[in-house]
């Protein structure tokens, strides 16, 4: 089963998530911490594939916990929970490192799902999310040239993650192997020096909104 990590200050929400996830036959709580501070120490300890993670922590915010825990575990998987849909929350997120980003209240089948997509490479966004992601990356942007170091190969599977395709996916559209798909998303990471598919995706559309006419090469 898949260990899943909680970092929530609301407590009913915080047993309601940890009863959701227990219930589920693929999925077991393995922490539920109600500070940023606590996750610090929980969470490299507990060692989950996942978390939920609320963004408005007491202390530590949930994108500077999340930021610090990609740090130290870098194939960690977060997903954001949040009330606010504020672009620039929602960047800073995703910068950080998030996986995905869910509002609340999501339901049961949303979270259990949203995990799930995760685990297959995905980026789970509600439809009200995935707009403000657009409307962000709308607007004018710099570009420093960093796509440009990749190779076409490169270029095609990012082209293809901008498109939110799990890893498998990528590799069936472009006929090769799944362990290919993660070589070569190495390889980007370490070009556009980013700590996860969903950054290099955002810093691949952020580049496409400063100059629409760019073609991979």
């Amino acid at each position: 089963m898949t260990p899943i990590g909680i970092i929530e200050d609301n407590e009913t929400l915080r047993q309601t998530l940890q009863a959701w996830i227990d219930s589920s036959p693929d999925c077991r709580c393995v922490c539920a911490c109600r500070t940023g501070k606590e996750a610090l120490v929980e969470v490299p300890r507990r060692r989950p594939e996942v978390i939920l993670m609320d963004v408005h922590l007491a202390g530590e915010s949930g994108i500077t916990c999340t930021t610090r825990l990609k740090a130290w575990l870098p194939e960690l998987q977060v997903i954001i929970l949040t009330m606010h849909k504020d672009h620039d929350l929602i960047a800073r997120a995703l910068k950080a490192g998030a996986s995905g980003y869910l509002l609340k209240p999501s339901s049961r089948g949303e979270i259990l799902r949203a995990i799930n997509e995760v685990q297959e490479g995905g980026a789970p966004m509600t439809r009200e999310i995935a707009r403000s992601v657009v409307e962000f990356f709308r607007r004018p942007a710099s570009r420093d040239g960093e796509s440009m170091k990749l190779s076409r190969r490169e270029n095609e599977v990012l082209e293809l993650l901008s498109l939110a395709l799990s890893n498998k996916q990528i590799a069936a559209r472009l006929g090769i192997s799944y362990g290919t798909v993660c070589v070569h998303l190495r390889r980007i990471y370490g070009k556009l020096h980013v700590r996860s598919r969903t950054e290099a995706m955002l810093k691949h559309l952020q580049g496409q909104a400063a100059t629409p006419e760019f073609a991979a090469s």
